[in-house]
């Protein structure tokens, strides 16, 4: 079996997902008659291909399996993400041709759930300006205050209410605010436990005085927050997105921050890695990061031996646990991933 797995140039500091250290995999299959070929960048990918069994690659440096590849991809039977998300998998074609894809569930929940609540104080109290001023000397305090709010009393929305958005709230409720979240599957169940309200998404648009996006990127999803919708929010919301890059548009999350409309962190973009002259880069006033939210030294802990568990029950030819799956046997067997009719 041959397995191409995409993996970040190992540089001073190293960490579970580099080529140095590369998810313990060379160790996993010492022995075997499994050949593990690494590469850097997603570049690479077309030069092998043809002929790869298992591909792996994190959502923070992707191996794009599209349409195209996935045609040329003649023994590819699974694809694994090494964490969370599938959108650089074309689920379609994966489909189509009856190509396993895999994640791995709860590997960086908390991880994300806390670079969320983190994301919101920072922007809320207007963090990166007092920062700033550090850095450079000044002490211009009205300039930093005039903007700096109290996170207590703030309606929070979360758009996306998966295990990685419920903890989040359950880590925002101690600061007293009021929790509300749209989701295309309602959990009454949850509601009253956890003190939040189910909102649809206009009222979750119009009235939150923090959105955190929490949801996966679909066909549903992409792009949904557009200029349209961003006009429709509060002025001055904090908008934070540690999900997908693909689920807001680009352009108009610029514009909205060059205007004051919005402010916007997060650590993902689209696509990943980000090139130099992404319009996000040159914006101020942003909480804005490389994707790094799931990268904590303990996720990449719990990836490692979600990686492990997959191939183990692949190799073996046993059936790989459920909760790992996104799309098996030509269909999708996530309903996080199901699209809406």
């Amino acid at each position: 079996m041959k397995i191409l797995a995409l993996f970040p140039e190992t540089t001073s500091d190293t960490q579970l997902l580099s080529q140095e250290e590369s998810l313990g995999l060379k160790e996993f299959l010492k022995n075997t008659d499994h050949e593990l070929t690494m590469i850097t960048s997603d570049k690479d990918v077309d030069r092998f291909i043809e002929d790869v069994d298992v591909v792996i690659s994190s959502p923070f440096l992707p191996a794009y399996i599209t349409k195209e590849r996935a045609e040329k991809a003649k023994n590819l039977k699974l694809a694994i993400t090494a964490g969370i998300g599938s959108d650089h998998v074309d689920l379609d074609a994966a489909i189509d041709k009856g190509i396993t894809v895999a994640e791995i569930p709860g590997s960086n929940n908390v991880s994300v759930a806390e670079q969320n609540v983190m994301e919101a104080l920072l922007l809320l109290r207007n963090y990166e300006e007092g920062h700033r001023q550090a850095e450079a000397g000044e002490w211009d305090l009205p300039k930093v205050g005039a903007t700096a709010h109290d996170i207590i009393g703030k309606t929070i929305g979360i758009f996306g209410f998966g295990r990685i958005g419920q903890l989040t709230a359950e880590r925002l409720q101690p600061f007293e605010v009021h929790l509300q979240y749209h989701d295309p599957y309602r959990k009454k169940e949850l509601e009253e436990k956890m003190g939040i309200r189910y909102v649809d998404f206009d009222t979750l648009v119009q009235t939150s005085d923090v959105i955190i996006i929490q949801s996966p990127l679909t066909k549903d999803t992409k792009n949904k927050f557009d200029k349209n919708v961003i006009n429709k929010m509060k002025d001055g919301i904090v908008l934070v997105n540690c999900a997908r890059g693909g689920i807001v548009e680009k352009e108009a999350i610029a514009e909205a921050v060059k205007s004051g409309k919005i402010r916007y962190g997060g650590d993902v973009w689209y696509p990943q890695p980000a090139p130099k002259d992404h319009p996000w880069r040159s914006l101020k006033q942003t909480g804005l990061t490389v994707h790094y939210s799931g990268m904590t030294v303990e996720a990449q802990e719990r990836i490692q031996q979600g990686v492990h568990n997959i191939l183990t029950s692949f190799m073996k030819n046993k059936p790989i646990e459920e909760s790992y799956l996104i799309v098996q046997d030509h269909k999708v067997a996530n309903s996080s991933y199901q699209t809406q009719n």
